[in-house]
């Protein structure tokens, strides 16, 4: 699916390919504005480093902190860039990797150049000067690898739509982000609470070197955020004020060119918005090029909302006679009532599965505290605790994510998920600390009696099986495009390591399928159809296959 609909893509762009393009290949920021503050980068060890009053460390839970700062955007930039390095250069690598996986062919890739150049050719219009000139400086950092797909700046300006295209395209990122927010009587203290899963998935390797980053801009309000090097965009972040964002995908069509990536309007929201009312009219200003919703909470309003932003519609969803909002990846707005592809969204995908779960463990969780969230986050069964198998995209915990986190806004405290996926400490930070630590400090800026202990699932043989089947459904997915023979006992085996999942009987059944052992086929996708699967078109295509199978045996 997703190479057929990139190739047409990159087709129809290089028809297009113009001198129109040359425009935005050769914008920059006018660096000429800034001066850069030189300072000379000091190694203590490999996880501990200094550059000026900024600094990057690896805690003992194998996060990195980063604490940075600038005189202006372009020497915030360089001081990240420079910091960052090592880490920004891999995460380049294994994103990348992954798309010449997708694209392998030398012509393929050739057109792919052609296709971000004219794809991209807008994009230079919807992103704040300020922003381009930080994002430049991260870019002098980076690898001169990939020099032959876009110039260091073009391509680190490219990778801030990763998230963007991903979601678009469905087939980068499993879309299923899971968040709420809890106040007043629905907390211990009154105070609003917030908590997420974020599954942006590119690969395994992608989510291990995760950043949580302390940035104090020139302007603005200082503030964290989690992503990985290389990104100054908001996935998931918090500011010295007590306002949050963190975004859900929704539905989109496809997109025709790229505006304004989604990361970089939460980023705006987190600098410069101390309340609601302020996020919402920032957003307001906002082009983008997908849809999405951003969950911002606040300190001052000690509430939550979510703004639902699209190409063609903006909408602000607001809970009435309710203490807490719950958001999946579809809108809630009245906006979106009679929105296509909002509405196919509700119907076909998990969304509302996952939504329905949210709402069932908040019910059965009367006042909810930081420790209470994560185990919603972490919780891996399905409505009404049906075993759903593990990886399943209706659970909250699909077993993938980016990272986990919860935030406590008036207290400036935030919990951020360790590897592997949020099965690992939750480990706490307090804002105002961190910003007034002496950044010579040698040791991790996080609040140890706070730190929330790891999931127990981690020990149980039920996850070392699921590792397991992480990496055999890969094989058996290959051989069977492959046309290769699969033992027996191989399909048995895997079937044992995940026996609730739908997708070890699909599989089976598909291969049997391709090499006409159709009774066999058959019953495992009968099979399948007892399990929760996770869309309508799995469903009905598993559907198909019987039927196919019935005219064959008739």
């Amino acid at each position: 699916m997703l190479k057929s609909t990139l190739l047409k893509l990159v087709l129809f762009s290089t028809i297009f390919y113009s001198c129109s393009v040359q425009k935005s290949i050769k914008d920059r920021p006018n660096l000429s504005l800034y001066t850069i503050n030189n300072i000379k980068k000091t190694t203590i060890n490999d996880s501990l480093f200094f550059k000026g009053n900024n600094s990057l460390r690896k805690n003992n839970y194998g996060q990195w902190e980063l604490v940075v700062s600038g005189n202006n955007p372009l020497d915030l930039g360089n001081n990240i860039g420079d910091l960052t390095q090592k880490l920004a250069q891999k995460q380049e690598k294994i994103f990348l990797d992954k798309v010449n996986d997708i694209v392998p062919s030398k012509f393929k890739q050739w057109l792919l150049r052609k296709f971000l150049a004219v794809y991209n050719r807008k994009i230079y219009l919807y992103i704040k000067e300020e922003y381009k000139a930080e994002i430049f400086g991260v870019s002098q950092y980076a690898s001169d690898d990939y020099n032959k797909l876009a110039d260091k700046y073009l391509l680190s300006l490219y990778l801030h739509s990763a998230h963007d295209i991903g979601h678009a395209l469905q087939d980068l990122a499993l879309v299923g982000c899971s968040s709420f927010a809890v106040w007043n009587n629905k907390t211990v203290d009154g105070d609003l609470l917030i908590a997420r899963n974020f599954d942006f998935y590119a690969g395994d390797e992608f989510s291990k070197e995760k950043i949580i980053s302390f940035i104090s801009p020139e302007k603005g309000y200082k503030f964290m955020s989690v992503s990985w090097a290389g990104i100054i965009g908001v996935m998931s972040g918090m500011n010295e004020k007590g306002l949050t964002v963190t975004i859900n995908a929704g539905k989109s069509d496809i997109p025709l060119v790229a505006k304004t990536p989604i990361s970089l309007v939460t980023r705006e929201i987190l600098q410069y918005a101390k309340n609601i009312d302020e996020a919402i009219a920032i957003a307001k200003t906002k082009s983008v090029f997908v849809s999405e919703s951003i969950m911002v909470g606040s300190a001052e309003d000690n509430k939550a909302v979510l703004i639902e932003i699209s190409p063609n519609n903006f909408g602000v969803y607001t809970v009435l006679n309710t203490e807490q909002l719950i958001c999946a990846n579809h809108f809630q707005s009245a906006t979106y009532k009679n929105d296509k592809n909002n509405n196919e969204q509700i119907k076909d995908s998990h969304s509302k599965y996952r939504y329905d779960r949210m709402l069932e463990l908040l019910d059965k969780k009367n006042k909810i505290t930081p420790k209470k969230a994560i185990s919603i986050l972490r919780n891996k069964k399905g409505l009404h605790e049906k075993n759903i198998g593990y990886g399943n995209e209706k659970a909250l915990n699909q077993l993938l994510a980016h990272h986990g986190i919860v935030f406590q806004p008036k207290k400036k405290l935030v919990w951020v998920s360790a590897n592997p996926y949020q099965l690992g400490e939750f480990v706490a930070f307090q804002l105002d600390s961190v910003f007034k630590n002496k950044l010579s400090k040698k040791t991790s800026l996080s609040q140890k009696k706070l730190t929330i202990a790891k999931d127990s699932f981690m020990f149980s043989n039920a996850f070392k099986n699921y590792e397991k089947y992480r990496i055999k459904s890969r094989e058996i997915e290959k051989k069977i495009k492959q046309k290769k023979h699969i033992k027996s006992n191989e399909i048995n085996n895997f079937i044992t390591l995940n026996p609730e999942a739908w997708q070890v009987y699909y599989f089976t059944g598909k291969y049997y399928y391709q090499n006409k052992y159709y009774q066999a086929a058959l019953d495992k996708f009968k099979i399948a159809l007892t399990k929760e699967i996770t869309t309508l078109t799995d469903k009905e295509n598993i559907k198909n296959y019987i039927k196919k199978i019935k005219r064959k045996l008739n």
